[in-house]
């Protein structure tokens, strides 16, 4: 598996991370030892839970798997979400940022992070508290590095800037949704990150499934992601079945028939292409789905392939994007670079 530099750091991820939502919930604990044995087998190196994962039986499941491997691994989680009742048992104040990361380390069994994500924004809290916060886990060694997932633009460069200005430790990695029938962080968060030294995560690259080619436009799904999330969800299936999704899907399919493989690893290979992203997060929930996953490593798709899926996945033009690209967009001659 191809290993990309994580960020504005010096740390090494395989291009594909076994992401371990279902761990605790659809997959059980020996179905995730040999998930967790075949990803390494395959040469993955990067593990993405959440304390909130199967109200944390998602950690204590990897605790229990790396108790003799805990350095072979680069490990994920995440701190934001209600863990309790009380009404501090939630957001990104210091008391519930070091109260969650110590129970994260409880049940990981280990005594570091090596990232954290704030997994959303917290309205309540001052983003300096939290920023700070992580950087003094980050100085005593319990954190080793600081990662963001669902905030807006805004609140990205913030917090990018406030690190900068107090010269505390910045954001290295950023978790989005992402997939051809997702793309529209590519407004603006490719961009931002390219520029800023953050490493693109995207979560969901099959569109909770739909991407994998077994739905079908009349029939309503009983299985799968799709099947049992809410209205609320990003994956309802109301989001996914439309005209648009199924006509990327078709695209989707001929290109897997052309190169021989599947509808996911098509998709997975597609955002693997990405010049932003670092490392697809893969939410496979049993041994067959993720060794099918996993074959996306070795999937290269051409130019051509590439320009076909984008085309047909293309987001509406949109102010001020459109301005830019149509006055804004300075580019050198060929022969006046460098001067």
């Amino acid at each position: 598996m191809k290993k990309n530099k994580l960020g504005r750091s010096g740390l090494l991820l395989g291009d594909l991370t076994l992401g371990t939502m279902t761990f605790g919930d659809t997959t059980s604990a020996q179905v995730a030892d040999q998930m967790l044995g075949l990803f390494e087998e395959a040469g993955g190196n990067h593990l993405d839970t959440a304390n909130v994962y199967a109200a944390g039986r998602s950690e204590s499941i990897l605790g229990d798997l790396l108790k003799k491997k805990r350095d072979r691994f680069i490990i994920a989680s995440k701190v934001r979400f209600p863990r309790g009742d009380g009404s501090n048992e939630a957001g990104l104040s210091r008391r519930h940022i070091l109260h969650a990361v110590a129970a994260s380390l409880h049940r990981l069994q280990t005594d570091y992070l090596d990232l954290l994500y704030l997994h959303g924004w917290d309205p309540l809290t001052p983003l300096e508290e939290t920023l700070r916060t992580v950087d003094d886990l980050i100085t005593s060694g319990k954190v080793r590095y600081l990662g963001v997932s669902n905030f807006q633009i805004w609140q990205l460069m913030k917090g990018l800037h406030l690190s900068d200005w107090f010269e505390w430790h910045r954001f290295i990695a950023a978790q989005y949704q992402y997939s051809l029938i997702e793309r529209e962080i590519e407004y603006e968060y490719p961009a931002l990150c390219l520029e800023e030294g953050v490493g693109l995560m995207p979560w969901s690259p099959l569109g909770g499934g739909f991407l994998s080619g077994k739905y079908k436009a009349d029939q309503d799904p009983t299985e799968g992601r799709i099947s049992v999330t809410g209205e609320e969800t990003e994956e309802h299936w109301s989001r996914r079945n439309t005209e648009r999704n199924w006509r990327i899907l078709e695209t989707v399919k001929a290109v897997a028939q052309q190169r021989d493989a599947t509808c996911a690893q098509v998709a997975i290979a597609w955002l693997r292409a990405k010049p932003a992203v670092t490392s697809v997060i893969l939410g496979a929930r049993t041994v067959a789905q993720l060794e099918d996953n996993l074959a996306a490593a070795s999937l290269d798709l051409s130019p051509d392939e590439i320009a076909r899926l984008d085309a047909v996945s293309a987001l509406p033009e949109r102010y001020p994007y459109r301005f830019y690209e149509e006055y804004c967009n300075r580019k050198l001659h060929p022969r006046d670079k460098g001067k």
